[in-house]
């Protein structure tokens, strides 16, 4: 790793601590040569599947979509940030588990539907009624019923 402030690449780790529910390690560097230091973050980087779409196009994962359809759902309901990210990195990770090389998006919008139930029942009608294209005030009426039950 290059020292950000001297361009030098012999650095020493000082400190080690894993933050983001251990899904990221937090380094704290410091530079041989110019005694700077500095914090560094680190991620595995896990390949996804690919999604086959309901037009039967296939896209890579992205990640922002999903976070997007998550935080729209969400939006205004007492849902911390906190919460969320743990949803969305059970559902990458349910992803991952398939072992599949590609993945219907029908199954991811279904994990999102099941993250939503558990964190906001408001949140999760909001994500069906555009998931399932509800077309009248019947259609939310049964999908509350039958999340009643």
């Amino acid at each position: 790793m290059h020292c950000p402030f001297c361009g030098a690449t012999d650095t020493k780790v000082i400190d080690s601590r894993l933050v983001a529910d251990g899904h990221q390690v937090r380094r704290r560097r410091q530079c041989i040569a110019c005694s700077e230091r500095y914090t560094t973050f680190e991620t595995a980087e896990l390949v996804m599947p690919r999604i086959i779409k309901s037009n039967g196009n296939r896209e890579p994962f992205n990640e922002d979509k999903l976070t997007g359809g998550i935080q729209r759902a969400l939006e205004k309901r007492p849902v911390s940030t906190d919460d969320m990210e743990k949803a969305i990195n059970a559902i990458k990770t349910k992803i991952r588990a398939t072992g599949e090389r590609e993945v219907s998006s029908n199954m991811v919008g279904n994990l999102v539907m099941e993250a939503l139930k558990e964190l906001d029942k408001v949140a999760y009608i909001r994500f069906a009624s555009v998931y399932h294209s509800f077309e009248d005030i019947r259609e939310f009426g049964e999908e509350i019923a039958r999340l009643e039950k």
